[in-house]
């Protein structure tokens, strides 16, 4: 079998890739060794930067999300018992729509189906061969178990930071960049109508705690632990009392419901460069990852494969190398922005385990300024909102 790009992974990053090769005239496959159905249940981020969302309008996914996403024009930072709202609109005249990276997934899934996509999901055994030649290769075992190789021009390596495309890459050819943070998240979805109209963000003595929702009727919320944390040690009860403690404000009461999820991840800064080895190019989490306080994995991701498919399309239909060979440069002054924000905010709003009196301070400082300097203020709204993509 043969086709023009072979893309692993079917996230967002994969399924946008596709989507956009398509409607420039490209062939593509999709690789995905999960289930559809684990993939369009699969619970990640939720926020989603203007760029982003005039992206998939632009490409024809916007229909349910501009009827189904919640559009906010700002975020609270939670701190000395009182919110203090950073109002994007008013600072940018840009916003944000939470809506959640399964729903894009679905609408891209349906968007592919509709259009007779090759998207093959619990397929095994994928191994990438012959990337530093003209003939690329992508062998693996379909859902029946059979083997199959697919010949093509390019590989999208878009299947995250655990996925076979970045360790098919030889040893010393990527330069890694990395941090990890001393305590983790802990994440609870629950059926619950959300206690507040926007974002909180909230810095208290206990840890850090983020108010965030997916829906109406559906509230996603995180408390900062400690790296080796066991999500077994946290009952319901004790979520719900600690989340009272730290989003405790005048006037603001947490509404509790039944837990649908709950889970422990772990924070890190990761990039790695280049982000092309022959004819593999990474995308998405399989070439950084960015702690989530700044709300900018996922948009990091489709800034990628909107590169991507530009760069591919250029070589594939007009025989021009340049933006293949620019692809990893263009993606990467993006994506060390986005980590410095997310670096920022996780830096102001986390308690650090060794921190003393003095970085309290430090930290608490930071917030005031930012809270009442319209300068600072801008700067991180317009960080949050997203960036222009050129």
């Amino acid at each position: 079998m043969r086709t023009q790009v072979v893309i692993v992974g079917a996230g967002p990053a994969g399924l946008l890739l596709s989507h956009l090769l398509a409607m420039s005239g490209i062939d593509s496959v999709v690789l995905e060794t999960r289930s559809r159905e684990y993939v369009e249940r699969r619970i990640r981020a939720g926020v989603l930067e203007q760029p982003t969302v005039e992206l998939l309008r632009e490409v024809g996914l916007g229909e349910r999300m501009d009827r189904e996403g919640l559009p906010h024009e700002g975020i609270s930072l939670r701190f000395d018992g009182a919110d203090h709202r950073i109002d994007f609109a008013a600072l940018t005249g840009r916003s944000i729509t939470v809506y959640g990276q399964q729903e894009v997934v679905k609408d891209l899934i349906a968007a592919r189906t509709a259009a007779g996509g090759d998207l093959r999901f619990e397929v095994t055994d994928v191994a990438l061969h012959d990337l530093d030649s003209d003939a690329p290769r992508v062998t693996f075992r379909d859902a029946d178990g059979v083997r199959q190789e697919l010949r093509c021009d390019a590989v999208a390596g878009c299947d995250g930071f655990r996925g076979v495309s970045r360790g098919s890459i030889p040893a010393g050819v990527l330069t890694t960049y990395e941090r990890s943070y001393p305590f983790a998240w802990l994440g609870i979805l629950a059926e619950t109508p959300p206690s507040h109209d926007e974002l909180i963000y909230c810095y208290h003595e206990h840890g850090f705690a983020l108010h965030s929702m997916r829906s109406p009727q559906v509230t996603r919320l995180y408390l900062q632990v400690p790296p080796d944390e066991r999500i077994e040690d946290w009952s319901d009860a004790r979520i719900w009392d600690e989340l009272h403690v730290r989003l405790a404000a005048d006037g603001f009461a947490l509404t509790e419901g039944p837990l649908l999820e709950k889970s422990i991840t772990p924070m890190r800064s990761f990039v790695v460069e280049p982000m092309r080895h022959g004819r593999l190019f990474l995308a998405g989490d399989a070439a950084h990852i960015v702690p989530p306080t700044g709300a900018k994995g996922m948009n990091l991701a489709i800034a990628d494969v909107r590169h991507l498919s530009r760069a591919l399309t250029a070589w594939l239909r007009e025989g021009r190398t340049e933006p293949i060979d620019g692809y990893g440069q263009a993606c990467l002054r993006r994506i060390w922005r986005a980590q410095h924000f997310s670096w920022w905010m996780t830096s102001m709003l986390h308690r650090f385990p060794d921190a003393d009196a003095f970085q309290h301070q430090i930290q608490l400082s930071q917030l005031r300024y930012t809270a009442t300097s319209p300068a600072a203020a801008t700067s991180l709204a317009e960080n949050y909102v997203g960036l222009p993509f050129d």
